[in-house]
């Protein structure tokens, strides 16, 4: 099983060999952590993301980190949260899993999420921390390190909390 841990912190400076871009299908810059990413890769990865869209919902690819200091930037989409009877749940679950293999495929042996589809896309922290959380314990084994990096105090209590659970 992986090392998991929760962090506050700007996930466009973490060190690990991969980090995780909370996508669109399109895989398009967007707001929030997926413009931030953008915006700290550098000119690269527009083109890069162009060649690899559309991406469907609960699937990921994988790009060069370009600027980053990950070498690897995964993109992954989430779902937006429709009341919960759309197979978000198994959606979200999917955009984590993808997202692992990807990283395991290219060498990755440490990766770092935000909170996929918590933002704009409404997921609820609760339930998709849990998702989430349950996903990476199952990483492939070429994963020894997984980052939930939060973007504010609120996000981190709760991913400890569920963590303990575990």
């Amino acid at each position: 099983m992986p090392r998991l841990e929760a962090i506050l912190g700007d996930i466009t400076a973490s060190k690990l060999d991969a980090v995780v871009n909370a996508a669109n299908t399109n895989l398009a810059a967007g707001g929030g952590v997926c413009g931030a990413i953008f915006l700290a890769a550098g000119a690269g990865l527009p083109e890069a993301c162009r060649e690899q869209a559309p991406c469907p919902t609960g699937e990921a690819r994988i790009t060069p980190g370009f600027a980053l200091k990950a070498k690897w930037i995964v993109h992954a989409v989430g779902p937006i949260w429709r009341g919960g009877d759309e197979d978000e749940a198994g959606l979200l679950a999917s955009a984590y899993r993808e997202s692992l293999k990807l990283a395991a495929a290219v060498g990755a042996s440490s990766i770092a999420f935000p909170a996929i589809s918590t933002g704009i896309y409404g997921y609820p922290l609760l339930h998709a921390t849990k998702i989430a959380i349950a996903t990476c314990i199952a990483a492939p084994d070429e994963i020894t390190e997984i980052r939930f990096i939060c973007f504010d105090e609120s996000t981190l209590n709760i991913y400890e909390h569920v963590l303990k659970s575990f």
